[in-house]
Parts: C-alpha cells; sequence; structure tokens
C-alpha cells in the first residue's frame, strides 16, 4: 500500500534540500543559478538594503528565503530578492509574502511552459498579499518586466538606460537598470 503525503512546511528546513517551494501539495526544488542572473538578484538586495537603511522600515531579504503563505496549492515562495514588512522570525521563515519580491529568470525560464509556470507563480505572489513582482531578465531581452496587483496583466516594462520602480511596494526606491550587467 502506498501512502501519499503532502509536503509541509517542515520539510523546507530538512538539510538535503536545496531552495524549495511548496506547490500543490509537492515540494519543487529549484536549482542553482549562473553568474549574470545570480549577480542580478544580489544586485537588488544590495540597493533594496541600502533603501532600507535609509528608510528604517521594513526589511530587504537576499535569494532563498522562505515566506510561508496559505493558498489552496501554495504554502511557500521564495523569490530571488524581496522586501518584506511583517515581523521578523528569527531562524524560521517568515510569515505572509513580501510586500515586492524580484523573479530573476534563469536559463530554464524561457519558453511557453516557463512562461505560464511564471505568470501562475506572479498570480499566486498577488493572492498571497504581494503589491509588485517584478520579473528580471538579464539573458535575452534585458529588462525589467514590473507587474503589479491593482494591474497583474500589464506590466510596465524598464530598458536598460533606465531607472526602474517598484511603486507602492516600496515607495521612493529606484533602480538603475544598468546596475544588473557587468
Amino acid at each position: 500500500m502506498n501512502i501519499k503525503t503532502e509536503a509541509t512546511t517542515e520539510d523546507l528546513y530538512l538539510p538535503d534540500n536545496c531552495k524549495a517551494e511548496i506547490v500543490n501539495g509537492k515540494l519543487v526544488l529549484m536549482s542553482p543559478t549562473g553568474f549574470l542572473p545570480g549577480r542580478a538578484g544580489g544586485e537588488i538586495y544590495a540597493s533594496l538594503r541600502d533603501y532600507e537603511r535609509l528608510a528604517k522600515s521594513g526589511y530587504a531579504l537576499p535569494d532563498n528565503v522562505g515566506f510561508i503563505v496559505n493558498l489552496p496549492h501554495r504554502r511557500s515562495l521564495s523569490p530571488d530578492a524581496a522586501f518584506y514588512t511583517g515581523k521578523p522570525t528569527g531562524g524560521k521563515f517568515l510569515n505572509g509574502a513580501p510586500v515586492f519580491a524580484a523573479e530573476v529568470r534563469s536559463e530554464n525560464d524561457y519558453g511557453d511552459k516557463a512562461e505560464k509556470d511564471m505568470a501562475s507563480k506572479r498570480r499566486d505572489y498577488f493572492a498571497a498579499g504581494t503589491l509588485v513582482v517584478w520579473d528580471v531578465d538579464v539573458l535575452k531581452d534585458e529588462v525589467i518586466r514590473v507587474y503589479r496587483a491593482s494591474n497583474p496583466e500589464e506590466p510596465q516594462v524598464y530598458l536598460r538606460d533606465e531607472v526602474a520602480e517598484a511603486e507602492p511596494a516600496v515607495p521612493g526606491w529606484t533602480m538603475l537598470v544598468d546596475n544588473l550587467f557587468v
């Protein structure tokens, strides 16, 4: 007899697991990324950290931080960079979604299936309470697509030589798109 159990948030703490999210009751492992996407996520985090220090409000968070959410088919999110305004939880995952999340595309984040998966994840962010999601593409189109909960299907697109923002999630914070590149 085979008894199928759903993954729990405790499964995210196991040392054998890498970065993961719980979607449809399953632990979905996420592979490491390459140079440009990893660097872009780091640059976004560093810029948010500088903003946090100036604003003295909220928390800038880097890659591999888990956010516990309570959606019908998703229990966790783990963006590449984020800004969170809830309460710190020590060594535990954070409760609730960040107000801002950046998802940086890796090599496998292109094509019809990847686009559907990314759109589904954006819907989950918004359903969990995220106000703004950046879809950061440093490998092909070299743009930041800014999706807002108030208009989730029509992103504002920022190109190289432009300044991107994350209003209303991170008021007054901006970042040069060119900072994502070498």
